[in-house]
């Protein structure tokens, strides 16, 4: 396996928090990742799931998870050229985190958007 972007991180209490977070930081890794979660998904799927979501940064954001080993990218030798994305064993793992997240974002999301529209 590659060693991590975020090999630097130390071992002080609350560390691993800070390095799953790391991990997983930034608006669309997570959506990135739950998607995934599902199957194998082409990049140009990716952008049509994820409307506000910029080429530039879909790219930026797949090549990092693929860096930190959470995803699997697999390129067909062909033209057009065609390129997947899977999760990773390791990206496999955060499926109870992606999980709660989603749960608590069902649970919870009326609360936001109900504090948004009425300011």
């Amino acid at each position: 396996m590659r060693e991590s972007r975020r090999s630097g991180l130390n071992s002080n209490p609350g560390c691993s928090v800070e390095a799953t977070l790391s991990l997983i930081d930034g608006k669309w890794k997570c959506v990135i990742l739950f998607y995934l979660l599902k199957e194998t998904i082409r990049f140009n799927e990716l952008r049509r799931l994820i409307p506000g979501l910029t080429q530039r940064m879909l790219t930026t954001q797949l090549r990092e998870l693929e860096a930190d080993g959470l995803i699997l990218r697999k390129i067909y030798p062909q033209v057009p050229p065609k390129v997947e994305y899977s999760m990773a064993p390791l990206g496999q793992s955060l499926t109870p985190v992606l999980a709660a997240l989603k749960d608590w974002g069902d649970a919870h999301i009326e609360l936001f958007f109900n504090n948004k529209t009425s300011e």
